[in-house]
């Protein structure tokens, strides 16, 4: 599958990228419990320390708010993924387990302080394109409601938008029947070539761990 990023998503953001991994023949079901006890450990040990911080003053959602901001996105109104997370966490507000993609899926992007979206492969179609999205995008998101999608940061296949560091669409949700994988790593535009490249290998080898089936990444 071809993954591109929009022309003028790079013209605005000049050093914008993201991590592409494919995971094929994988198994997903319940969490094991090294999986949950470390999820929630790392929880409330996020939580004692930012428990008297700024969650926005965390130099990754900075710098992911600047991107919302840069594309149009009112990140006051429309946080970043990462940084709802870390005030769900802030507000003692933990993580339910919901299957074993979805809750690693979580905790790496609670370790990394990154948004990142894991997506079904076997329901999406032709290229995908990461994009900002228009008038004409949307979707019922994994929380039932429907999202307009303009002048938000958007990944779409050929059928429609199914992504965003916003928060995910009930079409792509990976379930317990999911056996091919696209996992999207919204990267910090700061980040180095070789520190993004450490990051999806340990990302991927984690995943890989738990689910079996192989993985292959790219940065886009």
């Amino acid at each position: 599958m071809e993954i591109t990023v929009q022309d003028e998503l790079k013209q605005l953001i000049p050093d914008f990228k993201v991590g592409i991994v494919h995971y094929q023949n994988i198994q997903v079901g319940n969490s094991p419990q090294m999986l949950k006890g470390r999820l929630q450990l790392f929880q409330e040990s996020l939580f004692f320390d930012y428990e008297d911080k700024k969650v926005t003053e965390i130099p990754a959602i900075t710098e992911w708010r600047e991107v919302f901001k840069t594309i149009g996105t009112d990140p006051n109104r429309y946080r970043p993924s990462n940084e709802a997370l870390y005030r769900r966490v802030q507000k003692q507000h933990f993580l339910h387990p919901v299957n074993s993609a979805v809750d690693l899926n979580n905790f790496l992007s609670l370790q990394y302080c990154i948004p990142l979206g894991i997506y079904d492969l076997d329901k999406l179609s032709g290229e995908v394109k990461i994009k900002i999205g228009s008038e004409e995008d949307s979707y019922i998101a994994i929380n039932e409601r429907e999202i307009q999608l303009t002048k938000k940061l958007v990944s779409a296949d050929s059928e429609s938008a199914f992504g965003s560091p916003y928060v995910d669409s009930k079409r792509s949700a990976v379930s317990n029947s999911t056996k091919n994988a696209l996992h999207i790593v919204y990267l910090q535009p700061s980040m180095q070539h070789s520190e993004a490249d450490q990051l999806l290998q340990a990302l991927s080898n984690m995943f890989t761990q738990i689910h079996g089936g192989t993985a292959s990444y790219q940065i886009v």
